[in-house]
This record gives C-alpha cells, sequence and structure tokens, in this order.
C-alpha cells in the first residue's frame, strides 16, 4: 500500500521520458474560461436561447477574444493545439456542469474591448 503524502510525492514528479505538464498562471485560467464562457454563450445566441440573448451578441467580438487568448496562452505557457483544445473544454465542461455561466460572464464581459 502506497502511503497518501508518498503518492503525492509522486504525483509532484514528472514521469521519466515525460515532459512536465506546463503550469497555467491564474490569468491563463481566466483567459481560458473566458473564452469559454464567449463560445457556449454565442452558440447559445445563435440557437435562440433566451437567456444568453441577454448579453451582448458574442459571434464576433467573443471569437476574436477566443483566438487572440488562445494564442497568448499557447505562447505564454508553452501550449501546442492539443493542449489548449483540451483546456478550452475542460473549462466548458466546467461551467456547464457547476451553472457558472452566469456568475462569470460579468467579469468575462469586462474583458471585451469596447465595440
Amino acid at each position: 500500500m502506497i502511503r497518501p503524502l508518498f503518492a503525492l510525492a509522486l504525483l509532484a514528479v514528472p514521469a521519466a521520458g515525460f515532459a512536465q505538464a506546463p503550469q497555467l498562471t491564474l490569468e491563463h485560467r481566466m483567459l481560458l474560461r473566458c473564452s469559454a464562457a464567449f463560445a457556449i454563450t454565442a452558440n447559445r445566441q445563435a440557437s435562440g436561447d433566451a437567456e444568453a440573448l441577454t448579453y451582448p451578441a458574442l459571434a464576433a467580438r467573443g471569437r476574436e477574444f477566443f483566438v487572440r487568448a488562445s494564442a497568448r496562452v499557447m505562447d505564454e505557457a508553452g501550449l501546442d493545439r492539443t493542449a489548449i483544445a483540451q483546456a478550452l473544454e475542460a473549462e466548458a465542461r466546467d461551467l456547464v456542469a457547476n451553472s457558472a455561466l452566469a456568475q462569470v460572464m460579468p467579469v468575462c464581459l469586462s474583458l471585451l474591448p469596447p465595440e
């Protein structure tokens, strides 16, 4: 049986032959979370979802934010396209699973540049 502290220590050491996973900063996580929030909302707006339509139209501005934020996180954190897609998907799943979209949208909308 592996003792809990030993197991945690093993998790902190990268496996031989594998690169250590890139560390995302809090700002990176926020950019990814807002990108996912904008993508979900834009999709729901396109489907005519009444709640999503209460937000500004995000098809163009949200997509621009998504592209710029993704490129920035990829560059700064050293992620490839697969890793950024997985990170974005994880954020989107978390937003939906925890019904957190309405909670993050006010903060995320403040990050959009003015029209």
